[in-house]
């Protein structure tokens, strides 16, 4: 059974920074692509970046592309999503999602295992 736990969330003000990071468990972490996604009451979710099993595939949101970072440590098995220069519309449940196939990919019906989500709130 893979596990995602995803940490790093919390309240920051606007220009501000954070740091979310995702920790997998249960399948090698060599073997999955990794997303992260965000969604807000009432809308559905959506990209924020994905990063291919190997690490040479990124994708970022066009919204995000200047702010957000995402990178992969396998060693430590977990992918991080660095964000700044956050702004009030950024606030939303973040979420990490895997998939175990080669290529990353935007959309959330791509992942089949999603980690429970970490609740970034940005102030202005």
């Amino acid at each position: 059974q893979v596990q995602l736990v995803e940490s790093g969330g919390g309240l920051v003000q606007a220009g501000g920074s954070l740091r979310l990071s995702c920790v997998a468990s249960g399948r090698p972490f060599t073997w999955a692509a990794m997303g992260w996604f965000r969604q807000v009451p009432g809308k559905e979710r959506e990209i924020v970046a994905a990063i291919s099993r190997s690490g040479d595939s990124i994708v970022v949101a066009d919204a995000m592309k200047d702010r957000f970072t995402i990178s992969r440590d396998n060693a430590k098995n977990t992918v991080y999503l660095q964000m700044n220069n956050l702004n009030p519309g950024d606030t939303a449940v973040y979420y990490c999602a895997a998939r175990y196939l080669p290529d990353r990919d935007t959309l959330p019906s791509k992942y089949d295992y999603w980690g429970q989500g970490t609740q970034v709130t940005v102030s202005s």
